[in-house]
């Protein structure tokens, strides 16, 4: 599949305007390709328990469970201003379950697969039978 990394990269920043983060100010959005080609966005949503907070990634997984599910092929964060932003712990974790170790993702060091990002990751094809 070739990846527009320019329009994916947009796409993030437009849903980066949707974000709710009152407290950190902060908007962040993320945009992923699914391996059917559907475009699955996210942004962050804030609450003033911290912990609660969503982060972009979290709200795109739900997006894609809810759109029909698949595995992400490739994935581009970005802030309201367009920055470049790399996902979290965490994140990461949620992008290897949902794309696994191929999933390209948009890095300060290039495009890079899931497996470079999250080395030695482990998901659900990891638990015993």
């Amino acid at each position: 599949m070739n990846i527009d990394w320019d329009a994916l990269r947009t796409r993030a920043v437009e849903a980066a305007a949707s974000a709710y983060a009152p407290y950190s100010g902060l908007h962040v959005g993320v945009a992923g390709i699914v391996d059917d080609g559907r475009l699955v966005l996210g942004c962050n949503v804030e609450n003033a328990s911290y912990g609660l907070g969503l982060c972009a990634e979290c709200t795109m997984a739900g997006q894609l469970r809810l759109s029909g599910g698949g595995r992400l092929v490739a994935v581009a964060c970005r802030s309201g201003a367009g920055d470049l932003l790399m996902p979290c712990g965490r994140c990461r974790q949620v992008l290897y379950e949902l794309g696994g170790p191929e999933c390209l993702v948009d890095t300060p060091s290039g495009i890079l697969p899931m497996s470079s990002v999250l080395p030695d990751a482990f998901g659900p094809e990891h638990l015993p039978a």
